[in-house]
């Protein structure tokens, strides 16, 4: 495994980004299709990619740091498989060397589902082991989410 940077994404990449979202994150988050995720990748401004990628070139974590808000974000998804093995903390390491400040959203329940119907394990101990901070006063509840607020700074 290696960890790839770039501004670009090819579109195998994107496909592989789409499964891993697809299948990893809360059902309720889930795309239908390759241009939902092209949309949502259009709105964010000042993208920067990190690949987990395999031997085969395949992308197997996706971490992406954006500007919102005056401010610097990022999403990540690490595949199932690939979970527990430093992998997560080698892409957030890579976004931290490229940024002072990462802030995301995080879900801090155990109600979730993914698409196969296991349950969405919470991040959040993954990212407090990592150094972020969990700001539990600042949260985005709609129909789709309910999350904290996470914020790491140099």
């Amino acid at each position: 495994m290696k960890i790839i940077s770039t501004t670009a994404l090819q579109p195998e990449q994107k496909a592989d980004i789409l499964q891993l979202w697809n299948a990893e994150y809360p059902v309720q988050l889930a795309y239908s299709g390759q241009q939902e995720l092209e949309n949502y990748l259009q709105k964010l401004a000042d993208l920067h990619h990190f690949l987990l990628v395999d031997e085969e070139e395949r992308v197997r974590g996706w971490l992406a740091t954006f500007e919102r808000d005056q401010d610097r974000w990022f999403v990540m998804i690490v595949g199932y498989q690939h979970q527990g093995k430093g992998f997560g903390t080698q892409l957030l390491q890579q976004a931290k060397e490229r940024e002072d400040v990462l802030n995301g959203w995080v879900t801090d329940h155990e109600r979730d589902v993914k698409k196969d119907g296991t349950p969405y394990p919470s991040p959040i101990l993954f990212y407090q082991k990592n150094g972020f901070t969990v700001l539990p006063h600042i949260r985005l509840e709609n129909e789709k989410l309910s999350t904290v607020k996470i914020c790491w700074k140099r």
